[in-house]
């Protein structure tokens, strides 16, 4: 099971870091996504489990990190420098899908939690 928390309203500029409670059985890699209204489901950030590497859309390189905390037990999204462009509804999603060119892809993940409502605004 997958929980997501950590959203809320925030200025342009500021951080927030979103948290995804992770129990069960542990999958080979947690990434994040995010949904505007009347967009597409997006890849925001991914992290594997077996070494740690992680991967990062284009537009939140530099300003976002995945992290895992508490062991594996929960998987952080810190942002910073958000912009407007950044607010949507982001989720928490596992895989065992080992290539990692699948990381980026929301069909390869089968397990996901509700989402978390970002809003940039000033």
């Amino acid at each position: 099971q997958l929980q997501a928390s950590g959203g809320g309203l925030v200025q342009p500029g500021n951080s927030l870091v979103l948290s995804c409670a992770v129990s069960g059985r542990m999958m080979n890699a947690l990434g994040w996504f995010r949904q505007a209204p009347g967009k597409e489901r997006e890849f925001v950030a991914a992290m594997s489990m077996s070494g740690g590497r992680t991967y990062y859309a284009d537009s939140v390189n530099g300003r976002f990190t995945i992290s895992l905390y508490n062991g594996k037990n929960s998987v952080y999204l810190q942002m910073i420098g958000l912009k407007p462009e950044d607010s949507a509804i982001y989720y928490c999603a596992a895989t065992n899908e080992y290539n990692s060119l699948h990381f980026y892809d929301q069909k390869y993940y089968a397990y996901w939690g509700q989402g978390t409502q970002v809003t940039v605004s000033s």
